[in-house]
């Protein structure tokens, strides 16, 4: 059966992908992002590709929290309920720490963490009402370690999400709610946030990339590395790996 699938950011990169991916199998689909006119396009052609499904657009700007609250309401009037929404609105940007370039990491910190919960609150309330749906968070392979650089702070909100997601599941799990909260830990993959990173280890591109997000959303399970080869292994070793290791790797 079809389903109804909310998407932040799904004007490009991995939010787009998951959109295309979706929709091939039928969902209709709650589109946002800050850029409309992009919308509009992948609204097209989705529409001559599968011409059965649905797909409504709103813009959103997920640093204004009242207007992801609207948004998402507005979605559920629309379609009478969402089965699923996926967090994945965020930024790529940082620099070192002390190095004059704060205002470059507090975007990311609000977009990236606070900006999600938002999100994440939205979200809930209405699966909450609603007794039943699948909350998706994108984090990253990043967040199971500080890491140095330019990466600091975007690690740290990826870490930020996953611990979110895993004390709702503690919650949910408590309350014996049927709500479900998946987290995502994507490795490298190839879109327009890092098209300018080069020797990046083991990327892959978008369209892999997002087929395999996709799988592991399916799939139920609280948490994913995807691709999952080589990131769970990957992901496994970095969590053990001593600081002074990390140091020389990074």
């Amino acid at each position: 059966m079809s389903q109804t699938i909310l998407i932040t950011g799904a004007s490009s990169g991995l939010g787009e992908g998951m959109a295309r991916e979706f929709a091939a199998r039928g969902d209709n689909l709650a589109l946002c992002a800050r850029r409309t006119d992009r919308l509009e396009k992948l609204r097209e052609e989705l529409g001559r590709e599968y011409p059965g499904i649905t797909v409504s657009l709103r813009a959103l700007d997920v640093n204004d929290h009242d207007q992801v609250f609207s948004v998402f309401r507005a979605f559920r009037d629309e379609f009478g309920s969402l089965e699923r929404i996926i967090v994945n609105a965020g930024i790529g940007k940082g620099q070192p720490l002390g190095t004059g370039k704060f205002d470059a990491n507090r975007q990311t910190a609000e977009t990236n963490f606070v900006a999600a919960l938002a999100q994440m609150e939205a979200a809930m309330e209405l699966f909450r009402e609603q007794n039943r749906g699948h909350l998706v968070t994108v984090s990253s392979v990043t967040a199971v370690r500080g890491l140095p650089g330019n990466v600091t702070t975007y690690a740290a909100t990826k870490a930020g999400i996953a611990a979110l997601s895993e004390g709702l599941r503690v919650d949910l799990a408590k309350a014996k709610s049927p709500i479900k909260v998946t987290t995502l830990y994507p490795g490298y993959i190839r879109t327009e946030i890092n098209e300018k990173v080069r020797n990046t280890p083991f990327i892959v591109d978008a369209k892999t990339g997002c087929r395999a997000m996709v799988k592991a959303i399916e799939s139920g399970k609280d948490e994913c590395f995807v691709p999952t080869w080589p990131w769970t292994p990957i992901g496994f070793l970095l969590r053990r790996l001593p600081v002074s290791v990390l140091a020389r790797i990074f």
